[in-house]
């Protein structure tokens, strides 16, 4: 008797659970409604014509460039970053933040 007793409240319970995961996994009851009141093809449209106004101003311009390149070598950049460091003039590590 006490068997059928016990697995009579499992299987109740079994069932009173699967109300419980009745939605999506995602949550995406929760997920914001946005309606536009433009169409696609007009978002598609304005997207084309700022990237072909770019490019055009990208080739009217030519290719940025450095104004002049670097004369000094890596060993003594690292050697005024490590006195710079040192001298507390600049933050580093953890401490810094």
């Amino acid at each position: 008797m006490n068997t059928s007793r016990i697995l009579a409240v499992a299987v109740l319970a079994a069932a009173a659970s699967f109300g419980a995961q009745a939605d999506e996994a995602d949550a995406s009851q929760y997920a914001v409604q946005f309606h536009g009141t433009r169409s696609r093809a007009e978002v598609q449209a304005e997207a084309v014509k700022s990237v072909g106004d770019r490019s055009q101003e990208l080739a009217a311009n030519g290719p940025q460039t450095l104004s002049a390149p670097s004369t000094t070598d890596r060993v003594t950049v690292r050697a005024e970053t490590v006195r710079a460091v040192r001298l507390g003039q600049i933050p580093s590590g953890e401490r810094s933040m």
